[in-house]
């Protein structure tokens, strides 16, 4: 399909140079790699272009309406722009401060800065002198996780992926960085997670009442030793019941004893003369 179609759809047909710089980068694709290795169609391809032209040239792009152009989903369609993107060599410039205004957290930018830079210099000085020179801190995943982690550490809340898409990454590679960076400058970005006393821990304490060898004391329960628990106080109860029980028969058989005692009634065994006379035949 051609691209200026595509673009007619977007909205964009009016603004010449993005065509342009579009069908340069499509032109640019063709030339170094074939995209469906990488699942990306012609259609796909096109409208990739265009928000990378748009996006380079600062012009406003409906993404929501490339999406659904592309015929992807929107999770996948991300997949494909920042594969692409990074295949044909194009890097996107992120901003601290554009980043604070977009995401509303303009008090973090010196943090961030800061915790770049002792990044830097403590995976530089973790790195053996040969492979210095070739570190690359320029790719803007660098600059997202600083960002997000400082926002964290401050109790900010940033949107993760929407943060992901704007520095043209994956969640891998994000995620990967954060933890480098995490563990080189947890002094800056860490968070400490404080082991709660499990006495100060109230959720489902009556699970626990329940148990006589778990009640305390400075709660107002009782404790397994008190004569006075509640398994003790059930128990008393019952053997109390038993005794009333065990007293009320005891006076009535006293009163009544005809009642109480059994009566025993006593059978006589007939034998007929016909089986007396059989048993003396089989005696004989």
């Amino acid at each position: 399909m051609d691209i200026s179609n595509i673009a007619r759809k977007l909205d964009l047909s009016n603004n010449n140079l993005v065509v342009r710089k579009a069908a340069e980068i499509r032109r640019l694709c063709d030339a170094q790699f074939d995209s469906s290795i990488i699942g990306v169609g012609e259609i796909c391809k096109a409208v990739i272009c265009l928000e990378i032209a748009a996006s380079r040239l600062q012009v406003i792009f409906d993404r929501q309406a490339a999406v659904k152009l592309s015929g992807m989903s929107e999770k996948a369609y991300t997949r494909s722009f920042n594969s692409l993107q990074n295949v044909i060599g194009f890097k996107i410039k992120l901003n601290i401060k554009e980043l604070a205004i977009q995401f509303g957290c303009v008090r973090i930018i010196k943090s961030v800065q800061t915790i770049l830079s002792s990044y830097k210099e403590r995976f530089l000085a973790s790195l053996p002198a040969s492979r210095r020179a070739n570190a690359d801190f320029t790719r803007p995943v660098f600059t997202a996780a600083a960002f997000y982690l400082c926002a964290k550490k401050q109790k900010l809340k940033v949107d993760k992926l929407r943060l992901i898409e704007v520095c043209g990454t994956s969640e891998s590679e994000f995620s990967c960085v954060s933890t480098s960076m995490t563990d080189l400058c947890f002094d800056c970005v860490g968070v400490s997670k404080e082991k709660k006393d499990a006495k100060d821990v109230k959720g489902n304490r009556e699970l626990l009442d329940v148990l006589p060898g778990k009640r305390r004391l400075d709660d107002g329960g009782y404790s397994s030793d008190d004569e006075s628990s509640c398994y003790k106080r059930h128990k008393k109860m019952e053997e109390a019941k038993y005794e009333d029980w065990k007293s009320t028969v005891v006076d009535s058989i006293k009163k009544n004893p005809e009642k109480g005692a059994k009566k025993v009634i006593q059978t006589s065994l007939s034998f007929s003369k016909n089986d007396e006379t059989k048993e003396l035949q089989v005696e004989s």
